[in-house]
C-alpha cells in the first residue's frame, strides 16, 4: 500500500516534468521528436568522422540541428521528417546558419526514404524503429558508411564503438565490405 501511495504522489511531479520536455508526436509519426543537446550532436558527428566528402542523412531529423551541424563541417546533409512544421523549422535554421546550399529537408517516411547515397546516417529514434531500420541500413548503405544512434542500439547488431556524452550513449556501426 505504501508503494502505491508513493507512486500516486509522484505522478503529478512526473507529469509536470514530462510536459516541460521539448517533445512532440504527430498522429502519423512512429517516433516522438526530442531535441539532441549540442554537445551530443558534436560528439555524434565526431564519432562518425563527418567531413567535406560525406553525405549525412538524419532520419527523423526534427528541427534539423544535426544536418545543419554536418553542413557546417563541409558535408552535404539530408533531413527526413514526417512533421511539416519541423521541416519548415529545419529549413529556417539552415538559412540562418548559411548552409541552405548544402542541406535538403523533406517531409517523408524515414522507413521508405532512399538512403543509398548516404555515407553517414544519424538516428535519434526509439528501440523499435531502430530495429526496423537495421536490416535496411545493413543492405542499402554502401560499405564503409557509418551509422550513429543517440541513446538506442540495434539489438544483435554489435556497435563498433559506444561512447557516453553528457550521460547519454551514442553508438557507431560501420557497414562492412560485401
Amino acid at each position: 500500500m505504501r508503494r502505491a501511495a508513493r507512486t500516486l504522489c509522484a505522478m503529478p511531479l512526473l507529469t509536470a516534468a514530462l510536459t516541460t520536455l521539448p517533445v512532440s508526436l504527430a498522429a502519423e509519426q512512429d517516433v516522438a521528436f526530442a531535441t539532441t543537446p549540442p554537445e551530443v550532436v558534436e560528439a555524434m558527428l565526431t564519432l562518425a568522422g563527418v567531413g567535406p566528402g560525406d553525405v549525412v542523412y538524419d532520419l527523423g531529423c526534427g528541427d534539423g540541428r544535426i544536418v545543419v551541424a554536418a553542413a557546417k563541417r563541409g558535408a552535404r546533409g539530408v533531413g527526413v521528417e514526417s512533421d511539416p512544421a519541423l521541416v519548415t523549422e529545419a529549413r529556417a535554421l539552415a538559412a540562418r546558419e548559411g548552409v541552405s546550399d548544402r542541406t535538403r529537408f523533406e517531409v517523408g517516411n524515414l522507413f521508405e526514404t532512399d538512403i543509398s547515397d548516404a555515407t553517414v546516417v544519424m538516428l535519434y529514434l526509439q528501440p523499435e524503429p531502430n530495429l526496423r531500420l537495421s536490416p535496411r541500413l545493413r543492405t542499402e548503405l554502401p560499405p564503409g558508411a557509418r551509422v550513429v544512434s543517440h541513446s538506442y542500439d540495434m539489438g544483435d547488431w554489435t556497435p563498433s564503438e559506444m561512447r557516453r556524452v553528457e550521460g547519454r550513449r551514442i553508438y557507431l556501426w560501420t557497414i562492412p565490405p560485401r
